[in-house]
């Protein structure tokens, strides 16, 4: 299968060539980007409009936006565990190239779980929210997110691409799966398609959050690079 081992060598060179454009101050802030936990402002107030579009009955679309991205972050790692593809950082021939700015994780790296995960919260979000304004962000954060993960060196641009279409597809079928249960007569405690979907002054509220968050990181990062902390 000549033609499979041409696509993965030349996934490896664009890696070297991506995870190559580094330097101290970016990464810091990539060491920021790629930590979930600087991101949870984000999903809270994703949760907060979630809340304000189906009210009291928000908890059954929070608890399978919740299996979404179990499903999608279980897949990846079944897909790692099947295909037994190295991180670059494992990899024995360009390991010792590779700039690595944390931790190695574990042996293998095909799909990326934080490109599954972002992109299946993208698409399920943005099925629900319909706001184009709203699409482009959120596609821009999963983008970014996912990114930071070539540039720490745990993953090749092909497992964050199909990392990203398995997340995509999880999402969409999850969102099909709660369009499902909101029109079964017998589920009539679900919540009901709301009329109204999120607006642009809303999603505007949504970009400050997103602007205030890359702030914080360039700023934060800029502090910590002087002072060599990170």
């Amino acid at each position: 299968m000549s033609w499979l081992q041409n696509i993965l060598e030349t996934d490896k060179d664009l890696f070297l060539w991506l995870n190559s454009l580094n330097n101290g101050f970016w990464d810091t802030v990539m060491v920021l980007i790629t930590r979930k936990e600087t991101w949870v402002p984000l999903y809270l107030i994703l949760i907060y409009y979630l809340i304000r579009l189906y009210g009291r009955k928000t908890f059954p679309v929070v608890i399978i936006l919740a299996l979404t991205i179990l499903a999608s972050d279980q897949l990846s790692v079944l897909i790692k565990d099947t295909t037994l593809r190295f991180r670059p950082v494992h990899d024995p021939v360009i390991g010792p190239m590779v700039h690595n700015i944390i931790r190695k994780g574990s042996l293998y790296g095909f799909v990326s779980s934080h490109a599954a995960n972002s992109f299946a919260l993208f698409a399920f979000t943005s099925l629900i929210f319909k706001n184009r304004w709203y699409s482009i962000l959120i596609f821009t954060w999963a983008s970014v997110f996912s990114y930071s993960r070539i540039y720490a060196g745990m993953h090749y641009p092909l497992d964050i691409i199909c990392g990203g279409i398995l997340g995509w597809i999880v999402g969409y079928m999850f969102f099909r799966i709660l369009i499902y249960i909101e029109t079964r007569k017998y589920f009539s405690w679900f919540p009901e398609k709301p009329e109204v979907k999120i607006n642009d002054r809303d999603v505007a509220v949504i970009y400050v959050v997103f602007a205030v968050i890359m702030v914080t990181i360039l700023l934060s990062s800029r502090t910590l690079h002087h002072y060599g902390y990170l």
